[in-house]
């Protein structure tokens, strides 16, 4: 049984996890949840209905990280998404953590906040949250000044986390001119073909 993917084509935490599929050329079904009888059968799979979930024959694997760590281990590729060295591969993790949590997260209260009607919008988690991406943008220019990708010369886990979460937070949050190598990288993200 081949594996399949339930996830949306639009949500950045099913995107990290296609970019790991496409990186890697490894077969898939994309079962894309949208109606009804989708959301049933994630719900069967997962009641907390949340996607990504990948279904590996028997094993069901949530959680975007998590599943992009099981393809690695179960469904191995040209591309090696985490290092085999320790230090390295703690160093991949830390930056998919921070992409997640430090450019996806104030990015989606920004989102969130668009769609409330006016008189339920949030204005200082909105500043809060443009600051911490600003503070993001800026730490992550000094670490891709002197690197071709997130944590160095190969493309990894912390990859596939930026290019999704950079792609929506500059719709939000431009990242303008005052952080040229986050823009630059973000462009390098954009153009890679597993992204594209």
């Amino acid at each position: 049984m081949p594996l399949t993917l339930y996830a949306h084509p639009f949500a950045a935490y099913c995107w990290k996890t296609l970019i790991a599929l496409y990186e890697n050329g490894t077969p898939f079904t994309y079962r894309v949840i949208e109606d009804a009888a989708g959301w049933a059968e994630l719900e069967s799979l997962w009641p907390v209905k949340k996607f990504p979930l990948l279904r590996d024959v028997d094993a069901v694997v949530v959680e975007s990280s998590i599943i992009v760590e099981h393809l690695m281990l179960h469904h191995t590729g040209p591309t090696r998404l985490i290092p085999e060295n320790i230090d390295a591969a703690l160093k991949v993790r830390f930056m998919d953590r921070f992409f997640d949590n430090y450019v996806m997260t104030p990015m989606q209260t920004l989102v969130s906040d668009r769609m409330r009607l006016d008189s339920q919008r949030d204005a200082r988690g909105v500043g809060d949250a443009r600051n911490l991406l600003d503070v993001g943008y800026r730490w992550l220019d000094k670490q891709v000044a002197q690197q071709t990708w997130a944590t160095g010369s190969d493309f990894t886990l912390a990859d596939c986390a930026a290019a999704p979460a950079l792609f929506y937070a500059e719709r939000v949050h431009p990242i303008g001119d005052k952080f040229p190598m986050t823009r630059a990288y973000r462009g390098s993200l954009l153009a890679r073909p597993s992204v594209a």
